[in-house]
């Protein structure tokens, strides 16, 4: 399991707590979720199979979580900046 990646978002004034955490290999997926005061706002559960699915090494298949939890934010942040979440 990887230890989740958390940023503060500010957007109109607005500061958006984005979370992405990993929810495990039992699981196979990672939740994004959105918090505004405390508040979820949003929540998606984004699947990984495809990734276990390619055998990779640990140190690799942690760094290709790692970058797909920094896309997610990074998506999410789009989202907020385009007025489609929050």
């Amino acid at each position: 399991m990887i230890v989740p990646v958390n940023r503060v978002f500010e957007h109109s004034g607005r500061s958006y707590h984005l979370q992405v955490e990993d929810l495990g290999l039992p699981e196979g997926s990672l939740e994004a979720r959105v918090y505004d005061g405390g508040t979820v706002l949003w929540r998606r559960k984004i699947g990984y199979a495809d990734v276990v699915a390619r055998g990779l090494d640990r140190l690799a298949f942690e760094d290709e979580l790692r970058a797909l939890m920094e896309k997610t934010l990074h998506t999410v942040e789009a989202a907020i900046a385009k007025g489609k979440l929050g």
